[in-house]
């Protein structure tokens, strides 16, 4: 009898070691598989902590209620996590996202403060005229093109210029933001850029490239995002999502 009793107390203990042996395996195959379930921005077991991070962020806020793509949005995540291993941005906790998997009637700029799990601003934004009507689909980093710029930049100094209170901006990303100072491509103002607009024509106007926003909240947004935080300009193209060195990182 004393005998079976040790057997069976040597099974029991041999299975909760094997079990407490796999359970590292079994939560980062779950981790993986939930972030997966979320988006597939090329997403690796080392990058998962961040990515785990992100979908805290993204569904405390619940963004996807906010109308801030998930694609969107971890996209932007893993580049500014990238960006800011590289001392890129002076202010590494404010992150600013144009979805133009939105239309322009949309509200989609979202500024986020990621340290204090904050959504500051959610507003309109024009794209360059020569990307489309409503849609954003065509871009360009050449100048005269009229069009927007994709991909990662670095908010840079203000200034007043012809459309007063504006904001420089540094794009990151050669070949497809590189021009954006030579082409002028700044954060400003616009009159075409409002609710009533929105609402009235089912769309904003249209810039020669700059992401212009209101004039109402355009000294509050740039006051909040100047020198050095990230700026993200996203769109479900295939060209960009397959040259972005730092989406690709």
């Amino acid at each position: 009898m004393k005998k079976l009793k040790i057997k069976n107390l040597y099974i029991y203990f041999s299975a909760v070691l094997t079990f407490m042996l796999h359970l590292p395996v079994v939560f980062a195959n779950t981790t993986i598989t939930t972030a997966k379930k979320i988006a597939d921005p090329i997403i690796t077991p080392a990058m998962n902590c961040k990515m785990i991070a992100a979908v805290k962020i993204y569904d405390s806020l619940k963004l996807n209620i906010q109308g801030l793509s998930e694609h969107a949005f971890l996209y932007a995540m893993k580049g500014f996590d990238y960006l800011k291993a590289s001392g890129k941005f002076a202010n590494d906790h404010i992150i600013s996202i144009v979805d133009f998997t939105k239309a322009s009637s949309q509200k989609r700029l979202f500024v986020i403060d990621t340290d204090h799990y904050k959504l500051l601003f959610k507003t309109y934004v024009a794209h360059g005229q020569g990307s489309g009507a409503e849609m954003a689909t065509q871009f360009s980093n050449i100048a005269e093109s009229f069009q927007s710029s994709l991909g990662f930049y670095r908010t840079s100094n203000t200034y007043m210029g012809k459309n007063g209170f504006s904001l420089k901006l540094c794009g990151l990303e050669n070949g497809i933001n590189s021009n954006a100072e030579d082409r002028a491509i700044v954060m400003h103002g616009a009159p075409y850029v409002s609710d009533e607009i929105a609402q009235n024509k089912g769309n904003v106007g249209r810039s020669w490239g700059c992401p212009a926003v209101s004039e109402k909240l355009s000294k509050p947004i740039i006051e909040k995002i100047k020198n050095g935080t990230c700026l993200f300009i996203f769109s479900e193209n295939k060209k960009y999502l397959h040259a972005s060195k730092i989406i690709n990182a």
